[in-house]
């Protein structure tokens, strides 16, 4: 592990203490759990019906769950129960220095709390991941069995991002993390969702449509106008929930 992706890849903020569920008006539930290594981490529980799917929510590489709520209330007024956590050195979660293998060891994590505690068949579970996040849940798509894999605002590696925002030079070489999302996709049999703004100034769109050519079928494409790198949902709106939606009930055939 490079200390120089504590610089440029992970950048978690600390928590801040409140009355979340109060402020959010959901039932967050509280969860304490551990990562496949034993890191400690946290994470918030929606749910709505017990016969629901669950969405498990690998979010990006900024901020922690907090920064998340409005979506999550979203995903939830869907009709999704979801399990949104942080990783390790992310709010609540353990304070160590987050690592590609430690991200990883998360989301096994996370997904073995909802197997073996919460006793979630595997066939009602989607993998969501976002931006970095995609990497993690592509990964653990590779170890785990899930119903569908959902992917937005995803890229190929570190190394096409890096060579995207500084002119090829390789200074993904300096980096310890390769997040390579783009040799997991062939070995993935799974229902895929890849999801893209196409005004998207962190990961241009370009590279999330590398993403969805190296996935094989079978696989759906939602680019969304207009849409940058974090506010997908928000600009997609109506749209965005609709397509959401008509994917998961493919993928499923209990939603």
């Amino acid at each position: 592990m490079s200390l120089l992706d504590q610089f440029f890849v992970y950048h978690p903020e600390p928590w801040q203490d409140r009355d979340w569920a109060k402020l959010s008006g959901l039932p967050l539930e509280d969860v304490s759990f551990q990562a496949a290594d034993g890191a400690r981490l946290f994470g918030w529980y929606v749910e709505t019906r017990a016969d629901r799917p669950v969405m498990l929510w690998c979010h990006g590489n900024a901020g922690n769950i907090i920064h998340r709520l409005d979506n999550l209330k979203l995903l939830y007024q869907l009709g999704l129960s979801v399990f949104l956590f942080d990783y390790r050195g992310y709010g609540k979660s353990q304070a160590v220095r987050p690592s590609e293998e430690g991200l990883y060891h998360d989301a096994i994590g996370a997904y073995e709390y909802l197997t073996r505690i919460r006793k979630i068949r595997p066939e009602r579970i989607l993998l969501f991941g976002r931006s970095l996040g995609a990497a993690v849940a592509g990964e653990l798509a590779t170890q785990r069995p899930a119903a569908a894999l959902i992917l937005e605002s995803s890229f190929p590696s570190i190394e096409a991002v890096a060579k995207h925002h500084y002119a090829g030079l390789p200074v993904h070489m300096l980096l310890g993390a390769a997040f390579r999302l783009i040799d997991r996709l062939p070995q993935l049999s799974l229902p895929k969702l890849i999801i893209h703004g196409d005004r998207d100034d962190i990961i241009p769109i370009e590279l999330g449509r590398q993403v969805f050519d190296a996935a094989i079928q079978p696989k759906d494409w939602y680019a969304i106008p207009g849409a940058d790198h974090n506010d997908t949902y928000q600009v997609g709106g109506g749209t965005y929930f609709r397509r959401l939606g008509e994917f998961i009930k493919k993928a499923l055939v209990v939603y």
